[in-house]
């Protein structure tokens, strides 16, 4: 077990540092910060003193080598447009994409789950139809259009909720559950397909000639043997949530990190894109690392194949 969390901890910095290098290459390729946060009256001596501040003047991998030493000793540069460190700026909109996530999240699993466990019990009947129509509704709407829609509704028209902004929980309520409504159209769909496989398993059979009821069947038995496909979903969706729903925290002036992202790109603010690169780079790794140790509680074969 320990040599396997080795390797996996192994393969999470090889992977850190592939996304740190494909994530600084696109960055440079993308324009010359020069000429968009100078004013258009700047001259070429303004530019290049600007670039040599910034070691923008040198080769693209002696920058990189450059870079790397110093995102080592935890030095992420220094954010081109507020002249602040750049992983501090990021840092500031964590808490702001760490509530939209959970509250979503949490919704997402509180809808989606229970639907498609229902919907799989009555498979092939009307109830089961009328969940699988409101699925495909909730992955075919576009979010965009759905917040738009929202905020008519709601904060235009009745005046119920604020149209954007942040603070309070009126403001995190539409922004969560436009979130909400797409996960948990993706986990009743996983968790139906699985739910159906699992309740025509021998197992189900035995629980019920042992004369548990059907409820204890169904989720003590069939959906506890049906959580690794719904367990990877939601470790995927978690960190998609993590990395910022630049769409809907944009439709709703939400200050996560997607917003800070969109921000920095169009101002070609580099420093402060690669550092919610990697930030949101590192989420992944360790929302996947903790699904593989999780696998091994929910599945024992898995568990011993790792021994």
């Amino acid at each position: 077990m320990h040599g396997y969390v080795a390797g996996r901890l192994l393969q999470a910095a090889a992977a850190l540092l592939g996304v740190t290098a494909v994530a600084f290459l696109l960055v440079s390729l993308s324009g010359d910060p020069a000429f968009i946060l100078l004013s258009p009256e700047a001259g070429e001596e303004q530019r290049a003193a600007f670039r040599k501040l910034y070691g923008l003047d040198q080769p693209l991998p002696l920058q990189y080598a450059r870079y790397l030493g110093h995102v080592v000793r935890g030095d992420f540069g220094s954010s081109f447009a507020q002249g602040r460190p750049a992983i501090v700026v990021v840092l500031e909109r964590v808490p702001a994409t760490l509530i939209l996530t959970a509250v979503a999240l949490a919704l997402g699993i509180v809808m989606g789950i229970p639907a498609g466990v229902i919907a799989a019990v009555k498979a092939n009947r009307g109830l089961d139809r009328a969940v699988m129509a409101l699925v495909l509704l909730g992955q075919s709407v576009p979010t965009f259009w759905l917040g738009l829609v929202m905020i008519r509704i709601f904060a235009v028209n009745l005046r119920w909720l604020p149209v954007s902004g942040y603070g309070t929980a009126l403001h995190l309520a539409m922004p969560a559950v436009v979130l909400a409504l797409y996960l948990a159209a993706l986990l009743a769909r996983v968790t139906r397909s699985e739910m159906v496989e699992a309740l025509t398993q021998d197992y189900v059979r035995t629980a019920r000639a042992k004369g548990l009821s059907e409820t204890a069947v169904t989720i003590a038995h069939a959906l506890k043997n049906a959580l690794l496909p719904i367990v990877t979903l939601i470790g995927l969706q978690l960190g998609a949530l993590l990395g910022g729903a630049v769409i809907t925290e944009t439709v709703f002036a939400w200050p996560g990190i997607g917003t800070l992202v969109l921000d920095a790109i169009l101002r070609k603010d580099y420093p402060v894109v690669l550092a919610a690169v990697e930030l949101v780079a590192a989420a992944f790794i360790v929302i996947n690392m903790s699904l593989d140790l999780l696998y091994g509680v929910l599945d024992p074969r898995v568990r011993a194949a790792r021994a």
